[in-house]
């Protein structure tokens, strides 16, 4: 099972960064470890290498059989659930990082950084670039995400990514995050919400 992230997929976000990549010409794409992997309700434990770890929600859709590539026509084909996710993310070594010119993996893929929820079978929701999504930190709204305000939309992303990856049953993209992001901390409770209904739900240790 492979973990792909993007990058910089909202505006606004990107704005809020001070303008990290405002002019996109393709997808931002980075991986995950599986071992980042977070399901079940399991809480998140903020690792010790890092000072300010930044809760991001985001739309995750699974990838649901074999393709190399996909035509953007097509890429619908390859996805039939969807949920919301954390990526979590040690933005302090990110800024060092980057001001190095160094890879995300240690502050992108560490382990259990990439928690998700209870998948929605996609026939059950609206059109995906029309999706509405939430988190909530102690039962306040600190996210609110809408897939029309993409950069890049879901069947771009597939046909992009399978450009230079294989596909596979079991795979998971998370499409990016919308402004809002801040600093998870100890005892917090996340909750997320896809179209009105908790698909998420976790603390923080």
């Amino acid at each position: 099972m492979k973990i792909f992230g993007i990058g910089m997929n909202y505006l606004e976000h990107n704005k809020e960064l001070h303008g990290t990549l405002l002019d996109i010409e393709e997808p931002v794409v980075f991986t995950k470890a599986d071992s980042s992997l977070l399901t079940g309700g399991k809480p998140f434990f903020i690792p010790e290498y890092t000072k300010r770890c930044e809760y991001e929600a985001e739309l995750v859709v699974r990838i649901n059989h074999l393709g190399r590539s996909i035509p953007k026509r097509f890429a619908h084909r390859y996805y039939d659930e969807v949920t919301v996710g954390v990526d979590f993310t040690a933005r302090d070594l990110q800024q060092q990082l980057r001001a190095k010119g160094l890879p995300w993996d240690i502050c992108k893929g560490f382990d259990g950084s990439a928690a998700i929820g209870e998948w929605l079978p996609k026939e059950s929701l609206p059109e995906i670039q029309d999706l509405h999504f939430s988190l909530h930190v102690n039962g306040k709204e600190v996210q609110g995400g809408y897939t029309a305000d993409m950069v890049f939309g879901v069947d771009d992303l597939i046909s992009y990514i399978s450009r230079f990856f294989t596909l596979k049953t079991g795979d998971i993209i998370f499409t990016g995050t919308p402004a809002g992001v801040g600093t998870v901390r100890l005892e917090d409770h996340l909750t997320g919400f896809l179209e009105g209904s908790k698909v998420l739900e976790f603390n923080v240790k």
